[in-house]
């Protein structure tokens, strides 16, 4: 007879990942939040509080006055707590005190378990704002509202939250999936350029890694892109959003237990230059000098054809994404490139096991588990000459 006895049963937790798309969310005659919020799996939850990136409350000032008057249309059904603001942008991941002020608030407001947090703004304040409901009462369900294409194509409509710690990005965080997702495109039209332009960077990745027919559509309108026609830009956020939803919901690891993180091809890299550059690079600028990297690794190793690689960077320069920064000249002391060190980064925050995404043709990855830092040397000198 053993000397040891355990007791062992499975446990399933159903999640349903929605992303719905709209417009004007928050006009009285669009009852698509309330109907969420009101659905028969909300049970009673019906206390709601809102915390807005304080750049789109300045964008769109009728805002907060327009979720108070729907919130007063739905009074019998819904009850505003409040609508709070704060700065977005990388730098309120940084910010130690920002947690605090959440969690306060959710005590003060005596929002609870059978209550609701929605976050609108960009993917700063959707990881923010999400991993604080994550783990007040240990889980609060939350709503997301991404208002810039990077967040409504891939960031916001993940299962992730998280904040930086001690210079590392994402380092505290949870998988915590949202309620639901709201892109509501009208968010969409204060934008500054870098941010219409950021969330393409996230479908040409997700185009390299599961789908060619995407790759073709975006060269084929890379000049609509260009000229931020909402019909292009809806559909690219849609089709990209689709995408970034099935994998997570089909992959077998939604939670990443494993070590694959095919969605963030290029972004080992990419996480570094952000760090480096103090976070002037914006997430897509590091993400399209990430993903050029890695494509001609690929090709030096004799993965990815040439061609396959041109057609890769053109496009990319088709729709005015820089391939290079000087933050890939950047050395520490022993004249080591500070970038590679985004490699053991990565493979600490996978868990142990380095995993990274290339690229066989344009729609097909694979992965490897070392990387040749001189080939990686190579390659970015290449992007320096093609730059």
């Amino acid at each position: 007879m053993s000397d040891f006895s355990h007791i062992e049963y499975p446990i399933s937790i159903p999640y349903q990942l929605r992303v719905y798309f709209t417009k004007h969310a928050f006009d009285v005659s669009n009852p698509l939040f309330r109907d969420l919020a009101c659905s028969r799996e909300s049970g009673n939850r019906r206390k709601v509080l809102f915390y807005v990136d304080e750049a789109v409350s300045q964008a769109t000032p009728g805002l907060v006055d327009q979720i108070a008057a729907y919130f007063d249309n739905y009074s019998e059904e819904l009850r505003l707590m409040g609508v709070e603001t704060l700065h977005g942008g990388e730098s309120l991941k940084n910010d130690e005190t920002c947690l605090d002020r959440i969690y306060g608030d959710i005590e003060n407001r005596k929002i609870c378990r059978h209550s609701y947090i929605v976050a609108i703004g960009g993917g700063a304040l959707l990881d923010t704002v999400g991993f604080a409901a994550a783990t007040a009462h240990r889980g609060i369900r939350h709503f997301r509202f991404p208002t810039t294409t990077l967040g409504q194509a891939d960031a916001g409509v993940g299962v992730k939250n998280g904040v930086n710690f001690n210079r590392k990005k994402n380092f505290v965080g949870a998988f915590a999936p949202p309620f639901a997702v709201i892109n509501d495109f009208s968010f969409l039209e204060t934008l500054p350029e870098v941010h219409l332009r950021n969330g393409y960077i996230e479908a040409i990745k997700v185009a390299l890694i599961r789908d060619a027919k995407f790759f073709d559509w975006i060269e084929a309108n890379a000049e609509g892109l260009n000229r931020f026609e909402p019909a292009a830009m809806q559909e690219i956020i849609h089709r990209c959003a689709e995408h970034h939803v099935a994998h997570i919901a089909t992959s077998g690891d939604p939670f990443e237990m494993g070590s694959v993180r095919p969605l963030d091809f290029g972004h080992w890299a990419a996480h570094k230059l952000e760090q480096l550059s103090e976070f002037v690079l914006s997430h897509g600028e590091a993400v399209a000098i990430g993903i050029a990297i890695d494509t001609l690794y690929s090709e030096k190793m004799g993965y990815l054809d040439e061609g396959c690689s041109n057609r890769i960077l053109s496009l990319l320069k088709q729709l005015n994404f820089e391939t290079y920064s000087d933050q890939l000249e950047r050395r520490n002391g022993s004249g080591y490139p500070y970038v590679l060190e985004g490699l053991e980064e990565f493979r600490e925050h996978l868990g142990g096991l380095l995993t990274i995404t290339l690229l066989k043709k344009i729609g097909a990855r694979f992965e490897v588990h070392e990387m040749d830092t001189n080939v990686v040397l190579k390659s970015i000198n290449r992007l320096k000459e093609f730059a």
